[in-house]
């Protein structure tokens, strides 16, 4: 099942307070970016966060999910509907995740007709 857009224009309006919340589109989901960093992302109507120290001491009761087969777990945020405690979430997790890695230009070969 994939998500919806109202889905994603809730929680967006969730984290409203926050600057630098951007999002793309992948499969009918979502990856949720802070500030440039990938924080987690919207599956089945499910928001779900990176499983770093910072989310789980933050939420020690959370439980891990799959966002699709074959992928790894991450947590369960249930408390979407406490604005505040999900910008204090994404603002505890900001500082532990890894930079996002640069895309890769593609390699165009050239070729000169002489």
């Amino acid at each position: 099942m994939a998500s919806s857009k109202e889905y994603l224009e809730f929680i967006l309006g969730q984290l409203s307070e926050l600057d630098e919340i951007t999002y793309r589109a992948m499969m009918g989901e979502f990856i949720i970016y802070y500030r440039g960093k990938i924080i987690g992302g919207i599956y089945d109507d499910r928001l779900l966060v990176k499983p770093i120290k910072a989310a789980i001491s933050y939420m020690p009761t959370a439980s891990y999910e799959l966002p699709y087969e074959g992928a790894k777990g991450m947590l369960l945020v249930d408390e979407v509907d406490n604005r505040e405690f999900l910008t204090g979430l994404f603002t505890a997790m900001y500082d532990e995740l890894p930079e996002s890695k640069p895309k890769k230009k593609k390699k165009v070969n050239k070729t000169s007709s002489e």
